[in-house]
């Protein structure tokens, strides 16, 4: 067997993409590798195929147990031997997974870390011929990351245990001080290092000011992702369950999910979000690690993210077979100040509340931005593009922008005259000059700022005020009430030493033609797609399985776009190899057969728009 024939007849795919072949040499040699591969990048081909090279058993050490079933079960369409090691097993039915690892049964086996390192399983690796081992979602292992998962650490111990076995750690988020961090722990200092651009350019990136939270995501998903499975992030578990039920009452099938709930709840929802096709789940940043579902149409937060990197990773679940998807970020002052607090307020050393400063620095930068998000986030990764993706808000819609050096002043001058005290609402209306009962107990209707801003809305205010913070010529009193105080990066605007410019808020502006153009499906194609739908879920039903492990929608419309009626013809579909064809071929032919030629030309131009399917 060649790495180009397993590709072929087992994963039903033409040529690798990107250094998936490198990767694969590299490792069948048994030489170690580092891979950093956004998500949706074709990651698990480059450890698959080699298993299936080497003499042995290959070990895929993942952090999601709830996810492995559906793993083993893609792997077994396909017609791989495979296998996971769990809790979820009973006794007798993981004894009978460690025979077939002895007795050479298997292709690879999945295993959580903290089962890894028992002295059980280790002893029963010791007792297997290992191909290699595969250590997923290795970002895991950075003490400093926003996965960091204390059992990772433990694995450096492979690197002795089985020092003949070659090892590929695999990531889709690191900058690099993670990179370092992962190579140092995981003892992979001789490894070969595979860097893989970051950008997932179909993926449209989306930050909207903050309004009434909840009405603007109803509109985002009804007027955008009516019916498409999406994920919506929220920073607390009381936000989650109280959004996950008000889009229940709205008509929209949603699940909460978050670590409070029972360990039965989680895992039942996260099968549900796997199985059906149009269900949204709300979720804490406890969701999501190894989501393998590849039809995600979105993912929203509500709350804004700790860093870029927890924020790309939760973004890049979005969109995994390469059909266009939304990243959607709903942002206000309130998310600076919560944010500033938990990391002031946690018990982190100060070296680590540096680090977390910094990367919440990068995020809000993120958000203010009016240039391309997407070079923006490639950048932060260590990527240098020179173009703008066409992809993003700042570039279908360029923002405005005004010379906010006078209002500045005026909102810095009235900081500091009001005593570097007052939160942001009291600031605003001393501003407009609204007399209340504490303007005149303090004083302040006589200071030279009372109502010195009468000609701005609180909108505009607000506006600015979210802008000085996140730039950092304000800070919030994070210890008293929430008052504003001033900078030392104040003072030069302040002495009139420097010009600021800033960005106009704006709602939500609606996604351009093109966005939309590659959603839909026309309707002459409808029936035969719906058709195809259907028998795909009928057949996931009966096998307990994902509908995408049968065949993901990039197929499906493959199949509506070429209208297969040969074996032959139905194998060259992407994602279709031996023995899926074998198993699926027949019933999916005679399903395109039923119905007219009409659906041809409709669907066609649109599919081959699609382009980026997921290896």
């Amino acid at each position: 067997m060649t790495p180009e024939s397993i590709l072929k007849t087992t994963f039903g795919f033409d040529a690798f993409r990107g250094s998936q072949q490198a990767i694969i040499e590299t490792l069948t040699r048994g030489t170690d590798a580092l891979v950093l591969m956004p998500t949706g990048g074709g990651k698990s081909l480059c450890y698959q195929i080699p298993a299936l090279l080497r003499p042995g058993c290959g070990v895929v050490v993942s952090p999601l147990i709830a996810l492995m079933a559906d793993q083993v079960a893609a792997l077994r369409q396909a017609g791989v031997a495979a296998a996971y090691l769990n809790s979820s097993l009973s006794a007798a039915e993981q004894r009978a997974v460690e025979q077939q690892m002895l007795v050479g049964a298997l292709d690879l086996v999945y295993i959580a870390p903290e089962r890894l390192l028992q002295p059980r399983c280790l002893d029963l690796l010791n007792r297997c011929e290992i191909a290699l081992f595969a250590i997923d979602e290795a970002h895991c292992v950075s003490q400093w990351g926003h996965d960091f998962r204390p059992e990772y650490l433990q694995l450096a111990a492979l690197a002795e245990r089985f020092a003949d076995t070659p090892r590929i750690a695999l990531t889709a988020t690191a900058d690099g001080p993670t990179r370092c961090e992962i190579v140092e722990r995981l003892r992979l200092h001789e490894a070969r290092q595979f860097i893989h651009s970051f950008d997932r350019p179909n993926i449209c990136y989306r930050v909207a000011e903050r309004g009434g939270g909840r009405a603007q995501l109803l509109r985002f998903i009804a007027e955008e992702h009516a019916n498409e499975a999406g994920i919506v992030y929220c920073l607390s578990r009381n936000k989650v369950e109280q959004t996950a039920a008000w889009l229940r009452e709205q008509g929209i099938a949603a699940l909460p999910y978050h670590a409070g709930l029972d360990h039965a709840a989680r895992a039942a929802h996260q099968r549900r979000f796997a199985r059906e096709e149009a269900l949204v789940v709300v979720a804490t940043v406890a969701f999501g690690m190894g989501i393998d579902k590849p039809d995600v149409r979105f993912v929203a937060h509500l709350d804004l993210p700790a860093s870029i990197e927890g924020y790309y990773q939760e973004t890049g679940r979005a969109g995994r077979d390469g059909r266009p998807a939304n990243a959607w970020l709903l942002y206000g002052l309130a998310d600076v100040v919560q944010r500033r607090r938990m990391i002031e307020q946690s018990e982190s050393s100060e070296g680590r509340k540096r680090i977390e400063r910094h990367k919440l620095d990068a995020m809000l930068a993120y958000c203010e931005i009016c240039s391309c998000r997407r070079l923006h986030l490639l950048r932060y990764f260590g990527e240098q593009p020179r173009t703008a993706c066409g992809n993003c808000d700042t570039c279908l819609a360029p923002p405005e922008t005004w010379d906010a050096t006078e209002a500045a002043r005026k909102l810095l001058s009235a900081v500091y005259r009001t005593g570097q005290r007052f939160g942001a609402q009291y600031l605003i209306a001393h501003l407009r000059g609204e007399r209340d009962e504490r303007a005149a107990r303090f004083g302040h209707t006589q200071l030279s700022t009372f109502g010195i801003g009468a000609d701005f809305s609180p909108r505009q205010w607000g506006s600015l005020i979210r802008q000085l913070v996140a730039y950092g010529y304000l800070d919030v009193d994070l210890v008293g009430y929430g008052g504003l105080r001033l900078d030392e990066r104040a003072r030069p605007l302040l002495r009139g030493e420097q010009a600021l410019r800033l960005r106009r808020d704006r709602k939500a502006h609606r996604p351009s033609a093109r966005i939309k153009r590659h959603t839909e499906i026309a309707a002459e194609a409808t029936p035969l797609w719906e058709a195809l739908r259907a028998l795909r879920k009928q057949l996931a039903a009966e096998q307990g399985v994902p509908g995408y492990v049968i065949f993901p929608d990039t197929t499906l419309l493959e199949m509506v776009a070429r209208r297969p009626a040969s074996d032959a013809e139905f194998l060259a579909l992407s994602g279709v190899g031996q023995k899926k064809l074998a198993a699926y071929g027949a019933p999916f032919m005679q399903v395109i057969a039923v119905h007219g030629a009409d659906s041809v030309n409709a669907v066609g131009q649109k599919y081959k728009s699609t382009g980026n399917l997921k290896r």
